[in-house]
């Protein structure tokens, strides 16, 4: 039966990107579902009906702001059609129902934050302290990633668009998305468990965690619940998760575990004591089994 709520409309506004988010966007499988429920007024990478300007100019409410890239008060930095983009965004931002963050920069600064922490920031964080583009504003919804899952976004805009809460952690991420941790259906887990390290980068084997610097078990995020392309994810292919969706990505040697005194960082939620304790056990037995390859042939 054919819904008779009526379409939700979008404004989709850059600063500072890559064109990474909405890249991933552009890829979500269910697209013309996605068009029965939202209108896209504007978005820099498509055709419209409708000019920039005249959006900026019109007093007309619309219901989503989707924010893109890194923020900056500086004129310099960032311009949109020789319009003031300050004046532009605080404009549309006073008529939008909601603010939606897509992606790391716009949530927190992200990579271009990184060339001047002063000057460049999220919507209403610097990196981990409030007080971003803007102090305060209560209708903002950050959704990090680099770039983020585009489901991330899609889910978040279908539970507002059938006027559905959503819970936010302190960061003003939905917790239906961030209060997992990627670590969180990980296939290597075992391993994690046991201590088996992986040799090398693209092997189906060993923990990717304590030698190339996998932050899984300190990364918020359902990477390996939904998959990227329902199909794999950075772990599930021998690769580290770098902890896209916090708010200190990225970080320094992204392919390097930190150590302290030659001990990692401890996962989210778990002392060291109790951590360490129960690796020191685990690395001390050797199970033969996590030692040989998946595929081997007298498995």
């Amino acid at each position: 039966m054919k819904s008779t709520l009526k379409k939700s409309s979008i404004i989709w506004l850059q600063g500072l990107t890559c064109n990474g988010n909405s890249h991933s966007f552009f890829n979500y499988p269910q697209m013309p579902s996605f068009a029965a429920s939202f209108e896209m007024l504007y978005h820099p990478l498509l055709l419209g009906e409708r000019s920039f300007e005249s959006l900026v100019d019109s007093d007309e409410l619309f219901d989503f702001l989707i924010l893109e890239g890194a923020l900056s008060h500086d004129a310099s930095l960032i311009q949109k059609f020789h319009i003031s983009f300050e004046q532009t965004l605080d404009t549309l931002a006073s008529r939008a129902k909601y603010i939606i963050c897509a992606g790391s920069c716009a949530s927190f600064g992200g990579i271009f934050r990184l060339q001047d922490t002063k000057r460049i920031s999220g919507a209403l964080f610097s990196g981990k302290e409030k007080g971003g583009y803007w102090s305060e504003k209560e209708n903002v919804i950050n959704l990090p990633g680099c770039p983020l899952h585009p489901r991330w976004l899609v889910d978040t805009l279908l539970l507002l668009h059938h006027g559905e809460k959503v819970s936010l952690d302190a960061f003003l991420r939905p917790k239906e998305i961030y209060a997992y941790l990627v670590h969180h259906g990980c296939l290597r887990n075992e391993y994690f468990e046991w201590k088996v390290d992986s040799k090398k980068l693209g092997e189906k084997e060993g923990c990717l965690y304590y030698e190339h610097g996998c932050q899984g078990p300190m990364t918020h995020a359902n990477c390996n619940k939904i998959l990227w392309n329902g199909v794999s994810s950075k772990t599930r292919a021998g690769s580290p998760c770098l902890g896209c969706t916090e708010f200190d990505f990225p970080r320094r040697s992204l392919y390097e575990t930190q150590t302290n005194m030659s001990l990692p960082q401890t996962p989210v939620g778990i002392s060291k004591r109790a951590y360490y304790t129960l690796a020191g056990v685990a690395k001390s037995f050797k199970i033969e089994r996590l030692e040989r390859k998946l595929m081997d042939e007298d498995n």
